[in-house]
């Protein structure tokens, strides 16, 4: 059997996801104070405007400081703020270096982009209507709402742009979650049965060891073993003992809670954590999947199989002061159902196992 180390399992999910759009924006907020430093040091000097241009960036200097240290876990939320904080700032930049011709507007497609990128397309929508709001803003004393005047086409044109980059950010950010959830979807999860993999299920073991140990609670592991692949697989095929084990993860699927955590250890070989349960307890689910499997067969081109299986279980914190070790007790209690005569539940206990 594999052996796997919980400890050194790789971050994942949305907690990493955040982190990295953390250090999207910090370095999207260094990128906008550099470009408004550059222009402050072109600007002639004695200039009002180069004060409010220096206030404003120690204002999103500051912001930035404070929601690093202040906000140190990132959520949506706290991703969707920041653009709006870069998007006011883009604005007060360009109203004080020449509104719409400033040489700054540019920098509310990026604004678009990065929301596309990071939130969803309803926040992405929202954030294109504000950048519309805020360029109406700037181009006020230009705007004409006479449409048969030639400046209210050219103000609709010079608008477009924004609507466009919002639509089409948002529609790539629509198939960019749908890939990172299937992506996601198969880093967790067993192609063949749909389970749990195992780094997957010792992710989700750590953190309900945690929970026991606080709750001063019981956690129970089952392992699970088919009986007879080798023998479908001599006499039927490789295929069958494929349908086999998908029909294995099926029945086990069927008689746990929702709450309990199913995952394929390798081969035709599973595991069940069944949380807040004593090992006595689980014995009503793991027996009922003991006798399902034996009294229900399977198809496979037309031909009736059938398969039995051995289990062994044994229960944290009783059997083992880690997940690793209850998984060894659990393993060893099912190879006595095995010795035993195969399709039966083998109750680990301390210094030998009962079936």
């Amino acid at each position: 059997m594999e052996d796997f180390d919980i400890y050194s399992r790789p971050r994942t999910g949305a907690n990493s996801r955040y982190a990295r759009y953390n250090r999207i924006m910090g370095n999207i907020s260094w990128f906008l104070i550099a470009l408004v430093a550059l222009n402050i040091l072109l600007l002639p000097p004695g200039m009002t405007t180069t004060l409010y241009l220096v206030f404003f960036c120690f204002l999103l200097l500051a912001y930035r400081v404070g929601a690093h240290y202040a906000m140190p876990s990132r959520e949506s939320l706290k991703t969707f703020i920041d653009l709006i904080v870069f998007l006011a700032f883009t604005v007060a930049v360009c109203w004080l270096t020449g509104k719409v011709a400033s040489p700054f507007i540019s920098l509310m497609y990026l604004i678009l982009m990065a929301t596309s990128l990071t939130q969803g397309r309803k926040a992405t929508y929202f954030m294109a209507t504000l950048a519309v709001t805020a360029y109406v803003f700037l181009a006020a004393d230009q705007v004409s709402l006479n449409i048969f005047e030639e400046t209210f086409v050219s103000n609709i044109l010079e608008i477009l742009p924004f609507m466009f980059i919002a639509h089409l950010g948002a529609m790539l950010s629509s198939e960019a979650e749908n890939a990172r959830q299937e992506a996601e979807q198969l880093s967790l999860t067993d192609d063949l049965t749909g389970l749990h993999n195992m780094r997957n299920f010792f992710n989700l073991a750590a953190a309900h060891k945690e929970l026991a140990q606080r709750n001063g609670s019981t956690l129970t592991v089952c392992m699970l073993d088919a009986d007879n692949l080798k023998q479908i697989n001599d006499r039927h095929g490789h295929f069958a003992g494929t349908e086999m084990i998908r029909h294995v993860a099926r029945t086990i699927n069927r008689n746990i809670r929702s709450s309990d955590i199913a995952a394929r250890y390798g081969g035709d070989e599973f595991l069940v954590m069944f949380t807040g349960t004593s090992k006595e307890s689980s014995l009503i689910a793991i027996r009922r999947i003991v006798s399902n499997l034996a009294d229900t067969p399977f198809d496979y081109e037309g031909i009736r199989l059938s398969t039995t299986i051995s289990a062994g279980v044994a229960a944290f914190p009783e059997d083992g002061a880690d997940i690793r070790t209850v998984i060894v007790k659990a393993d060893e209690a099912m190879y006595l159902s095995k010795k035993e005569g195969k399709n039966r539940v083998t109750i680990h206990t301390a210094g030998n196992a009962t079936t």
